[in-house]
């Protein structure tokens, strides 16, 4: 007897999709960087158009792993992007490991800005994820001079999503020796306000048996903070980050509210991050993001 089933309901297909433009190195194994920024952003109904800064065999928390640098390809690679002439809706930036990286990007979304003020059209949504560093040290491979190059990409985002290292980072100002108050937070977020984005997520902030994102935005009627907290449930995991920031880019091209759009993202890690604790999945291999996508449909 054949099988039949209930078909779903279409005419929501029917739209044409926000789109990102997504920079990121591409990780083979560890769900991290590209491998879950797109599937995440697509699950959102956005679409995410890869641009691969590096290629890694697997994320940099294994004992090996195989790179290719692909800077020189970089250029010519968001070039053929822009002679398209397609209007893009958004920008996500992450993980850069070069100067010249972040000069290129840099001077795309300046282009980019500047094109859609002079076609009449609203300026992207530029996503940064500036990262450098994390439990109060930059990477190995983050110079001072890269830095630098960070906080100017960051100038040119309408949200940013540092680690509390990075916003220390960003801003020059001294870690935490002890789990950071609301004061010390404020102005952090303050001080990353100034730089240019209008929105900032200060991400990942274990205190006691939580994990706060403390976060800042620009609105017409001044400036609002607000604190989101999840239970914390497990060893820090690679990947959430990316994961974090891809459904802010998201939600950001869309209009979600900030507020929304950051507790939409914490309590899907959340899920994720419990999922692989109860599956069993090794910390460096990231979370089941597999398991959960349908959560973000």
């Amino acid at each position: 007897m054949e099988q039949t089933y209930d078909r779903p309901e279409t005419s929501g297909f029917a739209t044409i999709p926000k789109r990102i433009i997504t920079i990121n190195d591409l990780t083979g194994f560890g769900r991290c960087s590209l491998a879950v920024v797109l599937p995440v952003i697509s699950a959102m109904q956005v679409q995410a158009c890869p641009v691969p800064a590096s290629v890694f065999s697997n994320h940099m928390g294994f004992p090996t792993y195989y790179h290719r640098d692909l800077t020189d390809g970089l250029d010519p690679f968001l070039k053929g992007l822009s002679d398209l002439g397609i209007a893009f809706d958004g920008v996500y930036c992450g993980f850069l490991s070069s100067v010249m990286q972040c000069d290129i990007v840099c001077h795309f979304i300046r282009e980019s800005k500047e094109r859609a003020r002079s076609g009449g059209n609203d300026a992207p949504v530029i996503l940064i994820d500036p990262v450098m560093g994390d439990n109060g040290k930059p990477y190995r491979i983050v110079t001072p001079e890269l830095q630098l190059r960070i906080r100017e990409l960051s100038c040119l985002a309408t949200i940013l999503t540092p680690n509390l290292t990075e916003a220390c980072l960003l801003t020059d100002t001294a870690f935490p020796s002890a789990a950071p108050d609301d004061a010390f937070l404020n102005e952090l977020c303050c001080r990353l306000l100034a730089l240019g984005p209008s929105r900032v997520a200060i991400t990942g902030i274990h205190c006691a048996d939580t994990v706060r994102n403390y976060c800042m935005e620009q609105t017409p009627d001044g400036i609002r903070s607000f604190v989101i907290e999840s239970p914390c449930n497990g060893e820090s995991r690679p990947g959430t980050g990316d994961i974090f920031a891809s459904i802010l880019a998201a939600d950001g091209v869309k209009h979600v509210p900030f507020r929304t759009s950051v507790q939409k993202a914490a309590d899907f890690i959340r899920t994720c991050v419990n999922a692989s604790e109860q599956a069993g999945v090794p910390v460096a291999e990231g979370v089941v993001l597999e398991n959960c996508l349908s959560l973000l449909y």
